[in-house]
């Protein structure tokens, strides 16, 4: 019997190792898996790249990581945000290295690593300094430049409903990065508000199919701060 749930973070936190890179969902810590950014930091990995819209807000989430030393680099598109202030401090010793790309070619790069597109041309950025480095070509007399994809060795996400084979669906803007970073890994670990019976969900609002995720958590909304044994 399929039953991707596990009993705790700690148990969907196994095994992730130092220098990984970790796809984190989320769009203005809407739809971030903030138990397992926290599951994270608790399991101790470091040295790792780490692939979310935002270079952190606050000092928790994707903040609090950075703030940790856990990051060697942030690949994102809004490096400065409000209250960004750990990742400003960091960046500014020198001790995280930063990739700032524009929103729509982040999102592009993720889904072409989902479905096994290595590279693609942009015009998004040609001519800017984003594209210093970077191979570029003419087509009908417009200059586009070459992006690569990214893909992750983890991807965490956050879902509204999911049942036991890993199917998920999302709730309004808790949607964004959230299926194409789950597509995107070799381990999507999956932290979910509420669980379906099986063959509830309909195929219709199914955002995320189970062959993409291997480990479901259940947090509930409104669930304490998660401390692992």
């Amino acid at each position: 019997m399929i039953d991707k749930f596990v009993r705790s973070v700690a148990e969907a936190m196994a095994g992730i190792k130092d220098g990984a890179t970790v796809l984190i969902a989320g769009f203005a810590q809407v739809g971030e898996p903030r138990a397992l950014i926290d599951g994270l930091i608790e399991q101790g990995a470091r040295d790792l790249v780490v692939v979310h819209n935002t270079a952190g807000r606050g000092r928790e989430g994707v903040a609090r990581l950075i703030g940790e030393g856990r990051v060697r680099k942030i690949v994102c598109s809004f490096a400065r945000s409000r209250g960004s202030v750990i990742f400003e401090e960091v960046f500014a010793r020198g001790d995280i290295e930063l990739e700032i790309l524009p929103q729509g070619t982040l999102a592009e790069r993720i889904r072409a690593g989902a479905a096994g597109i290595p590279a693609f041309y942009t015009a998004t950025g040609a001519g800017t300094k984003l594209a210093e480095g970077k191979e570029a070509r003419q087509f009908d007399d417009r200059e586009y430049i070459l992006e690569h994809w990214i893909r992750g060795d983890v991807a965490l996400i956050e879902a509204w409903r999911a049942d036991r084979w890993g199917n998920l669906i999302y709730r309004e803007a808790g949607r964004n990065f959230n299926p194409v970073m789950a597509a995107a890994a070799e381990l999507t670990i999956v932290q979910t508000q509420h669980v379906a019976a099986l063959g509830e969900l309909s195929p219709e609002e199914i955002a995320t199919p189970g062959v993409y995720v291997n480990r479901v958590v259940h947090i509930e909304a409104g669930d304490p701060p998660i401390k692992i044994e």
